[in-house]
């Protein structure tokens, strides 16, 4: 992915801190007092060498030293934990912030992006912006306000020292500032390589047995491995900006400090300056340098931290799935039916595959089997042609027909004719690039997508399971349900032996991705997830293609009865299975070939007739 040209500012940081003002003032108090103890040591060293050197009662000095000393310790202490808390309360919340936008992004958007880079978002940019923090912000404060005091008591004790220090200093400061720039680029560089390096470890894990069964566990190693060497050379490029930083800052300070200590010592020798006030100047000195490389140090933080910001503000700036169109709000509110839905009609609708939400050109949409639809034998990977271009092939071209209420309608017709677009977008997941689709009379546009699919199950021809348990899975639509219902509607679909093979019951751990079930057993759960969500309407997309004819036949007998007086729209390759469904609506092509019942279309659709033959419903002609 590649980088935004808008760059992330400490502004677009600060929004994150709200809720944490309290605390971040108590920091604030904390920080200026530890830094007051830090000023007043050397003071109260001066005192006690001066003291004891003109022969004078010293204890005062020496008790003041030890509280100040411990003091400073103790506040140092608070607001070291004070941070650290508030850094980990900011992080979460930018976490559930993140983790809340992503989830509402469009599916568009999951098309295009890799999953693996998203989640080094969550994961590795957050915990980046804990620096700004921890070693930004407070730091840059503080070593500030240190810096000032350092430079007035400095000036006061010697101004010949002074500006033999503050011209090592200002020389060291500039090449840190300099290599600042470079290492905030080279930040954003490191962490687009560890998210394309995540992306590639998350690839190659989700597919471990195909990657195993394929033999390809080197190959498929070889290329995390070219991602991990990416993220070694951003990482080492890093290091060197880094590692100059240091030198720089030594060198000019370690130069001060041996020209100091010389023409400091022989002032005194000369009797121009006290040895109090020369160690006192020492100290300040490294009370100087200390909060300098403390800034520098805090500004190459900042710089990281921001380029992780960057990539979370990039996320941040997509427009989210909206529930509610940007539109005149309906002189009536649209309101759910509480158990049946109007009519569906598709009236000449179109859809491109680079078509852009809700207008020309937008994302791939799913073909048939769920997964994103390709343009053509010779096409490039959807992934790397999501742009609008003129004369894009249409997924859909023109597709017209109704669903009647409380009917059983099935799609057919063969692979790529448009079949899993159709309910993708009686989803909403996209838009249509033309024409329109109507639910009881009002625009689908016009039903707010949360209201939408309140009213909609869906059983997807992949039928994923979410990592969890039985439970966790079938309470995702109906989080109220009770144990006895799941296990009246594991019953219903043949999955009761799987609430009882094991102590766990429904508790059952279904392994990531539900990897402990069978490709039948999750196409059942998902139909147990839809039927416990009780929806006035269901979509699904080939919801027996992994099933044996046994549980084919429990299905069907589920299917009739979850039917009634419900709206049924169903994807389908086995004929066998619809062949008693009210309309069967063949699509081919992007286009409705035909529209009927079984024995209908096998007098009218020659299509049809060819897919029935080939399937032994009927003999061939």
């Amino acid at each position: 992915m590649q980088p935004t040209d808008q760059r992330a500012t400490l502004r677009e940081f600060f929004p994150y801190l709200r809720g944490h003002v309290r605390v971040l003032v108590v920091v604030a108090v904390v920080s200026l007092v530890s830094t007051g103890l830090a000023i007043a040591q050397p003071l109260m060293v001066q005192q006690l060498v001066n003291a004891v050197s003109a022969s004078r009662p010293a204890t005062v000095f020496v008790w003041l030293l030890v509280a100040i000393t411990l003091g400073g310790a103790v506040f140092g202490a608070a607001q070291s934990y004070l941070l650290q808390r508030t850094a980990e309360s900011v992080v979460l919340g930018v976490r559930r912030s993140l983790v809340g936008r992503l989830l509402a992004l469009p599916i568009r958007e999951f098309d295009r992006r890799r999953v693996g880079d998203l989640m080094s978002r969550v994961g590795s940019d957050t915990t980046l912006m804990r620096s700004v923090i921890t070693s930004g912000l407070f730091e840059i404060v503080s070593s500030v306000l240190m810096f000032f005091a350092a430079v007035v008591l400095m000036v006061l004790i010697d101004p010949l020292l002074f500006a033999i220090t503050l011209a090592a200093v200002l020389l060291g400061a500039g090449g840190v500032l300099f290599l600042g720039r470079l290492i905030r680029r080279r930040s954003r560089d490191v962490q687009d390589a560890v998210g394309s390096m995540t992306a590639a470890v998350e690839r190659g894990l989700s597919g471990i047995r195909t990657i195993k069964a394929s033999v390809a566990e080197q190959r498929e190693a070889a290329v995390i491995d070219v991602e991990a060497t990416k993220a070694y050379r951003a990482g080492i490029a890093m290091a060197r900006l880094q590692a100059a930083v240091q030198p720089i800052m030594s060198i000019c300070v370690q130069g001060a400090f041996i020209v100091v200590l010389a023409v400091g010592g022989i002032r005194v020798a000369a009797g121009e300056l006290l040895l109090g006030d020369l160690i006192a100047f020492i100290l300040y000195l490294f009370l100087l340098v200390m909060p300098i490389g403390s800034a520098m140090s805090a500004f190459v933080q900042i710089q990281s931290g921001l380029a992780a910001l960057d990539r979370i503000q990039e996320i941040a700036r997509l427009e989210p799935e909206r529930t509610d169109e940007e539109r005149p709000a309906p002189t009536e509110p649209v309101t759910a039916p509480a158990t049946a839905s109007g009519p569906i009609e598709l009236r000449d609708v179109s859809f491109r595959y680079a078509a852009a939400d809700g207008a020309a050109g937008g994302p791939p949409a799913p073909a048939s089997g769920g997964a994103p639809a390709r343009r053509g034998p010779s096409s490039p990977d959807p992934l790397q042609a999501l742009d609008p271009v003129d004369g894009d092939p249409l997924v859909l071209d023109g597709v017209s027909f109704s669903v009647p209420a409380g009917s059983r309608t099935a799609l057919v017709g063969p692979s790529g004719a448009g079949k899993s677009t159709v309910l993708a977008l009686l989803e909403r997941f996209y838009e249509p690039t033309g024409g329109s689709i109507t639910v009881d009379g009002t625009a689908l546009a016009r039903i707010p997508r949360s209201e939408l699919r309140s009213r909609i199950g869906l059983v997807e021809q992949e039928a994923p399971v979410l990592s969890g348990t039985l439970a966790d899975n079938l309470r995702l639509a109906a989080p109220e349900a009770t144990d006895d219902q799941l296990r009246r509607v594991l019953a219903a679909v043949g999955l009761d032996e799987l609430g009882e093979r094991s102590d766990d019951g429904l508790d059952l751990n279904l392994g990531e991705d539900g990897i402990r079930l069978s490709g039948g057993q999750r196409q059942r759960l998902a139909w147990a997830r839809v039927i416990l969500a009780d929806r006035p309407v269901l979509l699904m997309d080939e919801p027996t293609s992994a099933v044996d004819s046994r549980t084919e036949q429990l299905l069907q007998r589920t299917l009739g009865e979850a039917s009634r007086d419900r709206t049924v729209v169903v994807v389908a390759h086995r004929l066998s299975t619809i062949a008693d469904f009210d309309q069967i609506v063949v699509l081919d092509q992007g286009r409705v070939e035909a529209v009927g019942t079984h024995q209908e279309l096998l007098e009218s659709s020659d299509l049809y007739r060819d897919m029935a033959a080939r399937q032994r419903l009927v003999a061939h002609a």
